[in-house]
C-alpha cells in the first residue's frame, strides 16, 4: 500500500519513470492520481496486496515500505506470531511472484531481523536474502531495516 507517501514521486524525480503504486483505498489512489497527474510514468491502481492482479514476472523491482508491518499490528508477542498473521504474511510474500527472475524485492521496515527473517527466509520463494540496519548512529534513535531479496538466487 503506497498510501499518501511521496516515495513514488521521489523515485520518479530520481529518474525511475516507470513506477506502479498500489493501495487498497480507492480514495487514496484517486488523490495520488490527481496529485501526480503531471508525471506520466507514475501509475496508480486499487489493489489488495494479498491478490495482485499483475501477471507473474511483471516487475524488475518490488518495493514495500512498512506495508507488511500492518500484518503484524495486532500481534502481542513478536516471538510467537499467530498462525493467522504468519499465514497472511506468507500469502503476501507469495504475491511477489510478480517479480522477474533476477529482480529485487526490497522491504523497508522497523522489524528487526530476528522477527522478520523467518518470514522472508523460505526456500519456496526462490530468492536470496540480505539485510542491513539503517539509521543515524544515535544510540537513542530508532533504526529501520532494509531487506533485499533477489529472485533466482540461492537462499543463504
Amino acid at each position: 500500500g503506497c498510501g499518501n507517501s511521496a516515495l513514488s514521486h521521489d523515485l520518479h524525480e530520481l529518474g525511475y519513470t516507470d513506477v506502479t503504486s498500489i493501495d487498497f483505498s480507492p480514495a487514496c489512489i484517486a488523490a495520488m492520481r490527481a496529485r501526480y497527474a503531471h508525471c506520466p510514468g507514475l501509475r496508480w491502481a486499487v489493489m489488495d496486496i494479498r491478490a495482485l492482479a499483475f501477471p507473474d514476472a511483471s516487475f524488475d523491482v518490488v518495493l514495500e515500505k512498512g506495508t507488511l508491518d500492518v500484518l503484524m499490528v495486532e500481534e502481542t508477542d513478536p516471538w510467537h506470531v499467530s498462525p493467522q498473521a504468519a499465514a497472511s504474511m506468507h500469502r503476501v510474500l507469495e504475491e511477489v511472484r510478480v517479480l522477474r527472475p533476477g529482480g529485487c524485492f526490497i522491504s523497508i521496515t522497523f522489524a528487526q531481523p530476528h522477527f522478520r527473517k523467518p518470514h522472508y527466509a523460505q526456500e519456496t520463494f526462490g530468492w536470496s536474502l540480505r539485510h542491513a540496519a539503517c539509521g543515524d548512529g544515535d544510540a537513542g534513535a530508532f533504526h529501520y531495516f532494509l531487506y533485499v531479496m533477489r529472485k533466482g538466487q540461492p537462499l543463504s
